[in-house]
């Protein structure tokens, strides 16, 4: 008798241990494949998320003469004197390699102008991508949707002493107050924010632009990679990459990786104790028939062979089990962790190092057992007939 079919006979006679393996391994793996699972969909549902909270790439023209503070991040090379980008060349920064990792792109027209007689810098820009761009943004009124209507800052509305639904002369026409931004403790507290075009013509820089903040998540590249595209699409530009917002987002999806390989850990340990003591249960049991081996001929590598392929199969049901139902796991209680989150789908690659895992697992567990029957004496196990 070949040994496969002596290890496929223990299995059958045997099933209420091998049915007791089989799900101990299922529900380490299965734990296992959730979580990872879980954990994979979360982090691209919170990078999704994440790409829509503020720009995390700047571009500027370059220059020597004048430093420009803006949303606490001091970027050089905005000079309102100078040639700014061509408003019609804004399109190109979707144009580069890694296109498919832009989020927004917001152009602005910056500049300054009098109101009443004191300096205030108007900001033009697109006032759907801007409010994405900038969601935790709070204000009252609603937000503008003509070219003729202005969302102005909590500084600037105390200051000039203006209201919703008050008129404000800029230039050559005469603009609506729709919205007052609330505090935010940032640039945006003293500025006036207006259409991007009405704003150019009232600054005297039809199809320009002053800057550019992109919101971007490389989730498949380096931000630097980013970084460095845009800049050749733009060599008369200085591209920066607000690199605490990158570190922001990639520490919280960090955290929920550390969790979930914290979990694996333990579980792999109980899972691994309860395949060992189970093997070491069985090996026990069955001195009588090891000795009997021992006697025949069998060699100490045959007895070994044996309980190592039982292990095996154990390992290899096991794994697939525990991916199949890790997955399904995943997908059922997805929605209950991430409200509307969506699942990642298969990951064969997990698949793989899950089925690697439990077989691993079940061998490793079951090698100490294996050596302690192949050592067993056979006149001792003989003499228990």
């Amino acid at each position: 008798m070949k040994l496969h079919n002596i290890s496929f006979n223990n299995l059958k006679r045997r099933k209420g241990k091998m049915i007791f393996l089989v799900l101990g391994l299922f529900i380490g793996i299965a734990t296992i494949v959730t979580l990872l699972s879980i954990t994979e969909s979360m982090s691209r549902d919170i990078e999704d998320r994440l790409d829509q909270f503020g720009a995390n790439i700047v571009m500027v023209p370059r220059s020597e003469n004048l430093t420009l503070s803006y949303g606490g991040i001091t970027m050089g090379g905005v000079n309102y004197q100078t040639v700014e980008f061509d408003e019609e060349r804004i399109p190109d920064i979707r144009t580069i390699e890694y296109s498919k990792n832009l989020g927004l792109v917001a152009p602005k027209v910056l500049g300054a102008t009098t109101v009443k007689g004191k300096e205030v810098l108007l900001m033009g820009v697109e006032f759907e991508t801007e409010l994405q761009l900038k969601n935790w943004w709070q204000f009252d009124g609603t937000p503008p949707a003509a070219a003729n209507e202005l969302l102005i800052g909590s500084q600037t509305a105390a200051t000039f002493n203006l209201s919703i639904g008050d008129t404000l002369a800029l230039g050559s026409s005469d603009f609506v107050i729709t919205s007052i931004l609330k505090p935010t403790g940032a640039s945006e507290d003293g500025i006036i924010i207006g259409d991007l075009h009405a704003f150019q013509k009232i600054l005297g820089k039809e199809g320009k632009v002053s800057m550019v903040e992109i919101a971007a998540f490389c989730r498949d590249c380096p931000i630097s990679e980013l970084v460095m595209q845009i800049g050749e699409k733009f060599p008369e530009g200085k591209v920066t990459a607000l690199r605490q917002a990158v570190m922001a987002k990639m520490q919280s999806i960090e955290m929920f990786k550390t969790f979930s390989y914290g979990i694996a850990v333990l579980v792999i340990f109980i899972g691994s104790l309860l395949v060992f003591v189970t093997m070491m249960g069985s090996v026990n049991e069955r001195t009588r028939e090891i000795g009997i081996f021992r006697a025949i001929g069998f060699r100490r590598g045959h007895v070994m062979q044996i309980i190592l392929l039982e292990a095996m199969v154990v390992g290899l049901i096991g794994g697939i089990l525990g991916f199949v139902g890790g997955n399904g796991i995943a997908w059922a209680a997805l929605p209950l962790v991430i409200k509307n989150g969506s699942f990642a789908g298969l990951n064969y690659n997990l698949g793989g190092v899950a089925l690697l895992l439990s077989v691993a697992l079940s061998l490793v567990a079951s090698l100490y057992p294996a050596q302690k029957a192949s050592k067993l004496d056979p006149s001792e196990a003989l003499r228990a007939l």
